[in-house]
């Protein structure tokens, strides 16, 4: 018998399987040792080698999506797909932070790829622990739905925020609290050292810059999981379904990186997006809790989320892509000038 309350206790009781979990935390393990593997010899990544990885870390989520809907019916199919693209949206601002973190610290390129891994192993540890907290608190309290919601509300609101006044996109290394508590506590060496996260100098053990890149990008993946496990858990209810989506976002990510680079910086209107997901998965949020208080309160059928998900990223993407159009074509005009 499921612990979970009824609504949830359905998807459980077809995907949440001991040999299910097995098989896919078996093959979230090798996947990031053949990444640990790929990463050993420092080196510049090429644009055909992330789009090779990136390509294989699209197929096999999309593969796995087809054997849950096969398996496991087309509703649970389609909570999957639903959740994957709302943490894979996600994983992109993951991702321009990691990118002004990697400016900030200035790190080489033929290290970037090693940090963003430990970057993605940090972000599934959390977010693992965050999934099975969200689990148990989901399953002992209702009203565990309208915190996450309020949560994913909050977030929305700072992000809208933050869009609309425009971010600084650059990050000063000496005001981060992380960095000057290590800084406090530890002797930190002046200049990279290869991959090696600490080095010995006259006797004493010391950390090289690589480690304060790890360390900050540790910090920001807690903040990231704060947002991302609440805003799956608005689309299903399933926490295997909720770490398997957030595992194959995730372990993409080394290579994405790669191949969005350039792309980034580009995505002006990125902020509005995540915001109106953000916004739109913490109302949905707040009507299922109130649908289990009062059952007359209407829910969000999963099918409208994934349109309304689908919506938004192409109208920020479309946006973010005729704003770097217009802003480009004063600078081309310029440069044909003598």
């Amino acid at each position: 018998m499921s612990i979970l309350p009824l609504p949830l206790a359905a998807a459980l009781d077809t995907i949440g399987t001991p040999t299910l979990w097995t098989v896919t935390i078996g093959a979230v393990l090798a996947l990031l040792v053949v990444d640990f593997v790929a990463t050993r010899r420092p080196h510049e990544v090429s644009m055909r080698e992330a789009l090779a990885w990136s390509a294989f870390y699209v197929a096999l989520p999309l593969a796995f999506g087809a054997y849950v809907w096969t398996r496991h019916g087309s509703g649970t199919g389609l909570e999957y797909y639903t959740g994957y693209l709302v943490e894979k949206t996600l994983s992109v601002d993951n991702l321009f932070v990691f990118m002004l973190l990697l400016a900030a610290f200035a790190v080489p390129r033929e290290l970037q790829q090693r940090v963003l891994l430990y970057g993605i192993v940090g972000a599934l540890v959390l977010r693992g622990i965050f999934i099975a907290l969200g689990a148990a608190a989901l399953s002992a309290f209702d009203w565990v739905f309208l915190v996450f919601g309020l949560i994913l509300l909050a977030t929305g609101v700072k992000l809208l925020r933050d869009a609309k006044r425009g971010t600084d996109h650059e990050i000063d290394v000496s005001r981060l609290r992380s960095i000057r508590l290590v800084r406090r506590f530890v002797r930190v060496t002046e200049e990279y050292d290869g991959p090696r996260l600490s080095v010995v100098r006259n006797g004493r053990r010391a950390l090289t810059p690589l480690a304060l890149v790890v360390v900050a990008v540790f910090a920001t993946d807690v903040v990231f999981a704060v947002d991302s496990v609440p805003a799956v858990y608005g689309i299903t209810g399933d926490p295997y379904l909720v770490f398997a989506t957030n595992a194959f976002a995730l372990l993409g990510l080394r290579a994405l990186y790669f191949v969005l680079e350039g792309a980034l910086s580009k995505l002006a209107h990125l902020g509005f997006g995540l915001a109106a997901i953000l916004g739109f998965i913490g109302v949905k949020l707040v009507l299922h809790w109130a649908h289990l208080a009062w059952p007359a309160v209407p829910e969000i059928p999963t099918l409208v989320s994934l349109g309304v998900i689908v919506a938004i990223l192409a109208v920020t993407t479309t946006t973010s892509v005729l704003a770097a159009r217009q802003g480009a074509q004063p600078q081309s005009e310029e440069s044909r000038l003598p």
